[in-house]
């Protein structure tokens, strides 16, 4: 997919368990490059995949200067970024025990100097970037090497 003078994202995130094992898998597309990335997590949850994809595909980026399309399967992320909830969790720093804090603040410490636009895709479909996103993650999750999800195992 070629978009002209933007940055295009595809991201997925798995989880074998809801918590249990798990991964993000990442496509990051501009000028006709393309870089994929994965990370398997040995106790995590499939949102915390989902958002930290996003958050270590933007944190891949060398330039913060092109407008940024990200495409999701993840209701989650595009309803709390699009609906703004996450404008009030942070506001209220995430009264009422709203989960992930610590990956919704690391995205909004970057959103912030980025120009994203969020799309949601419908997951398991004809996409085929959607598609290797959700291979690359859960392969991750299946075979690690699995690092520790700090935040996560904290609670």
């Amino acid at each position: 997919m070629t978009q002209d003078n933007k940055i295009v994202i595809y991201t997925d995130g798995s989880s074998r368990g809801n918590p249990g094992r798990g991964g993000f898998g990442a496509i990051l597309m501009w000028n006709g490059k393309v870089k994929e990335i994965a990370e398997a997590y040995r106790k995590t949850t499939n949102n915390r995949m989902e958002l930290l994809g996003v958050i270590k595909a933007l944190s891949q980026l060398k330039t913060k200067k092109l407008p940024i399309l990200i495409f999701t399967d993840s209701k989650y992320i595009v309803d709390a970024v699009q609906k703004k909830w996450l404008d009030n969790w942070i506001k209220t720093d995430f009264k009422g025990g709203k989960k992930n804090k610590d990956l919704w603040v690391q995205y909004y410490q970057l959103a912030t100097t980025l120009q994203i636009q969020f799309h949601w895709v419908k997951g398991h479909a004809d996409n085929p970037y959607n598609n290797r996103c959700d291979e690359l993650a859960t392969l991750a999750a299946d075979n690690g090497p699995w690092e520790i999800d700090t935040e996560f195992e904290k609670i």
